[in-house]
């Protein structure tokens, strides 16, 4: 028998960029271009520039973006923290019920880890797109089968 798991699993894999209808494109540019917007004016709050000084200490072949700085770039891990800690210092990035900021956590991790992939295998847009839905969909569904997550507004 298939464990919820395992069940979840075949799901999210089983994705592909075939299923992305048009509105579920348009509206997740949508999200991306808010986070993108987000994610820049947060560059300049005093927990973005703190995390983004210290993780300067880190440094790799593998190397991506930093949102605003043109100066420096940080191994996709490092990139994807301090792009995820710009995108939330502002707190204004797309929300659903219960609430969660679903685009802040997918997208700094998915434009870090495509940024660092060789050039031959370059992503494309589409790719990006159902990547970054895939994301959205299993953070969707983990909020959806918390117990803990069911009455955040009320303990809030």
């Amino acid at each position: 028998s298939q464990t919820v798991t395992g069940n979840f699993a075949k799901v999210i894999h089983g994705l592909n960029a075939n299923q992305l209808t048009d509105q579920v494109i348009q509206r997740s540019k949508r999200m991306i271009l808010d986070t993108l917007g987000v994610g820049l004016l947060g560059t300049s709050t005093e927990v973005c520039q703190k995390v983004t000084q210290y993780s300067k200490i880190y440094s790799s072949d593998l190397s991506s973006t930093i949102w605003g700085h043109l100066d420096f770039r940080l191994p996709p891990l490092y990139a994807a923290f301090v792009n995820g800690v710009a995108v939330h210092s502002m707190d204004f990035d797309d929300t659903w019920h219960p609430a969660t900021h679903p685009s802040g956590a997918v997208l700094p991790a998915l434009i870090a880890l495509a940024e660092a992939f060789p050039q031959k295998k370059k992503i494309s847009g589409l790719d990006l797109l159902l990547a970054f839905n895939v994301g959205i969909e299993v953070q969707g569904r983990l909020l959806h089968f918390s117990k803990e997550a069911r009455n955040i507004p009320k303990r809030y």
